[in-house]
């Protein structure tokens, strides 16, 4: 089939590069705009008691305000504020009130909102939209902070904004434009390895043009499939899309080039050397593939909307790449023959590749201390995971010097850290009858005796008087970890025993529904993991008609994850301190390491195989397979890995914590399992690793050398069409 594939894409090319520009264009022009969120109750199941909250607040009190900022107030020389410091909050709160920013409802304040050791008074912003991340509401939080300086110009105070809608500003402009940053790292280092690679401008620059016509096509399909299945895309999904495309395409247009190279090297016509190419590597590629689409798709079974819209997106993307990757690629180097390597003459010669030979001879001549030392490294790294813990405090990574992040510890020198974001405890009558007066100043009495509860708010009543909200204000913030505990613990299971009869209590808020992800992700865990392991064993068990060696494989990805995971662990919560990691980063290492990293595994073991095949021994198949596979899949490894590493430049912890466990874990994957674990495990098992498949397979012919070693002076590059890449 993927000779078939080979010959028509290279014997057509212009048909091939036409079909696919106008796809494009009919794609881009026609697909609807993709559609975003950052609400985090929008990416979570309805049973849920989170999610249930919700729809009671919008059921029974429709014009419940709640703010999405708060302003600090204090004096400059951090005194107590005097009759007229409190008389200038008032007036300024009213000043910014008059401004009538966009999406900002009101900004009040009340002689009450000081604090009991009268340093701190606060002024709350209400917002038209609940969406903290709006981008509105944004530039008007800009330009309140901007008013605010020149209203407080005559007094003695200062102020500081804090809050979910200021720390989304805060978080936004301290990561700078991701996007742009993450795309501009991208084509820097595919353009300058290729260049290097290759020493080929066309080269360098060809694989770019390639990938962003896959990207426009990727992002329409996703749009479209988005609109059509009512899907919602998280907001993050065009920066994971970037590297993904950019990462998997760089791969597979590596994959085929450095096979097309080997094939000109032969003696082979462009044409027949390109077709052939396609012919050698095109199952590898749709095998890898393969396994990243069903690792992708296995994120259906989560729980979380965020994994699961997520998951088809991300596998159109590689799907799209796949197809080009057949087809696209060979058309375009069709039409440019050899030329596309000008002006090197590197493709006329037998490179030396001595390091790669090395590194290949030592594996196949020392199997055991390679496979033990590289195995136990992973070891010893993952030993690190028995550290994680999980963080869901966002807050802490920001850089400490924002001013949500100031305002919110000025604030907590007068006030509970839960009075910016209050969580919700509601009391609901099960048969639709009013709730009692007494009984609803008794169960406020036992939800003020929570450890960790600060203030209870008296109850107020919906309109029917069948429901009763009582706001919560915790001790701690509201996405520190302390908080979340609380909420997921005494404050639930108080709240639930002690609903007076008839009645249902439930918890919501912010806390709440980072303590019910909490629970969604480690559902997730258990059942993702599984899922995609399970589908990717099958895939390899296709490729390789193997039984024996798609275990091993698995297992050696398996101690991988756990070696980043646990890397990353060392790291930031040993060595730097940290309390925690990104609670979403074990997916994210299973999205790249796991799911794209494969291919490198995929791509060895297919070689060792077809060495195999070709009447090899274990050893001179290792040998070669090594040799062969370790410059593509270098060079793959390094793009990729330098694309997140670009991320540990952030000032966002998060955002480093990323950075470093994928880039470090795919340099893991690549050069400690791709290239030593992998090809050695084969070596020791022999013949028996691809069990049932080697039944047909021919004997294998005794090259020159002790045990079947063939020295590796004496290979001799073959000029059949059998040659490898």
């Amino acid at each position: 089939m993927f000779g078939r594939i080979g010959r028509f894409s290279v014997g057509r090319p212009w048909l091939t590069i036409a079909a696919w520009v106008i796809a494009a264009i009919a794609l881009v022009t026609l697909a609807p705009q993709m559609k975003a969120t950052n609400d985090e109750v929008e990416f979570l199941p309805s049973h849920y008691e989170s999610v249930q909250v919700g729809k009671i607040q919008e059921r029974s009190f429709p014009q419940r305000e709640q703010p999405a900022a708060i302003a600090v107030f204090q004096r400059a020389d951090g005194g107590k504020l005097t009759a007229d410091d409190r008389q200038d909050v008032l007036e300024v709160a009213a000043g910014l009130q008059a401004k009538k920013h966009d999406k900002i409802k009101k900004v009040e304040s009340s002689p009450a909102a000081v604090s009991p050791n009268g340093k701190i008074a606060l002024a709350n912003v209400v917002a038209t939209v609940e969406d903290p991340y709006d981008e509105k509401l944004a530039e008007s939080i800009k330009d309140l902070r901007s008013d605010a300086a020149e209203l407080l110009k005559d007094t003695d105070l200062k102020m500081g904004v804090t809050g979910a809608a200021a720390s989304a500003v805060d978080a936004a402009e301290s990561s700078g434009d991701t996007d742009a940053m993450i795309m501009m790292a991208t084509l820097v280092l595919i353009i300058t390895l290729l260049a290097v690679i290759f020493r080929s401008p066309l080269i360098a620059l060809l694989p770019v043009l390639i990938i962003s016509v896959v990207f426009a096509v990727a992002n329409s399909l996703i749009a479209t499939a988005a609109e059509l299945a009512g899907l919602q895309a998280d907001s993050s999904i065009s920066a994971i899309l970037i590297v993904v495309l950019f990462g998997v395409g760089t791969d597979y247009i590596l994959f085929l080039l450095f096979r097309y190279r080997e094939n000109l090297r032969t003696g082979q016509p462009a044409k027949a050397a390109l077709s052939d190419a396609v012919a050698r590597v095109g199952e590898t590629i749709a095998s890898a593939a393969g396994a990243v689409i069903a690792a992708f798709l296995a994120l259906l079974l989560s729980s979380m909307g965020m994994l699961r819209s997520m998951g088809p997106s991300l596998a159109i993307a590689v799907g799209v790449t796949l197809i080009a990757a057949l087809t696209l690629v060979p058309a375009v180097f069709s039409l440019l023959g050899t030329k596309a390597f000008w002006p090197s003459k590197a493709w006329q010669r037998q490179p030396k590749n001595a390091m790669a030979g090395r590194v290949g001879a030592l594996s196949a001549r020392r199997p055991r201390t390679v496979a033990a030392l590289s195995g136990g490294l992973l070891i010893v790294l993952a030993a690190g995971v028995l550290g994680f813990k999980a963080e869901f405090d966002t807050d802490s990574s920001l850089p400490q010097d924002l001013e949500s992040v100031v305002a919110m510890k000025d604030l907590q020198r007068g006030f509970s850290a839960g009075q910016t974001d209050p969580t919700m405890v509601y009391l609901k009558s099960k048969d639709g009858s009013k709730l009692d007066q007494a009984e609803l100043a008794e169960y406020e009495g036992v939800l003020k005796k929570i450890d960790g509860v600060d203030q209870v708010s008296p109850p107020m009543a919906s309109e029917k008087g069948d429901v009763a909200q009582y706001n919560v204000i915790l001790k701690y913030r509201p996405t520190e970890d302390r908080a979340i505990e609380l909420v997921s613990g005494d404050l639930r299971d108080t709240a639930h025993q002690a609903a007076p009869a008839g009645s249902e209590a439930l918890v919501g808020g912010t806390t709440a529904v980072l303590a019910d992800i909490e629970t969604a992700v480690n559902h997730d865990y258990k059942m993702v993991f599984p899922a995609a392991g399970l589908a990717i064993m099958v895939i390899l068990a296709l490729l390789l008609r193997s039984v024996i060696a798609p275990i091993y494989l698995m297992l050696s990805v398996a101690l991988g994850f756990g070696a980043t995971l646990g890397s990353t662990v060392w790291l930031f919560q040993d060595i730097q301190g940290k309390n925690g990691l990104l609670f979403t980063l074990p997916v994210i290492v299973y999205l790249f390491v796991v799911a794209i990293g494969t291919d490198y595994n995929i791509l060895v073991v297919a070689r060792l195989r077809e060495e195999i095949r070709d009447g090899k021994s274990p050893k001179e198949a290792v040998r070669l397979a090594v040799t062969h596979s370790a410059p593509t899949i270098g060079a793959a490894a390094i793009i990729l890995a330098g694309t997140f590493g670009v991320l540990m430049l952030a000032s966002n912890s998060m955002l480093q914590q990323m950075g470093f466990a994928v880039a470090f874990g795919i340099l893991l994957t690549a050069f400690v399992m791709a290239m030593l674990l992998v090809p050695t495990l084969t070596s020791l098992i022999g013949n028996r690793a691809w069990w049932p498949g080697n039944r047909n397979q021919p004997p294998a012919v005794p090259p020159a050398g002790q045990d079947g070693y063939q020295q590796p002076g004496s290979y001799q590059p073959r000029t059949d069409q059998h040659a490898s890449a």
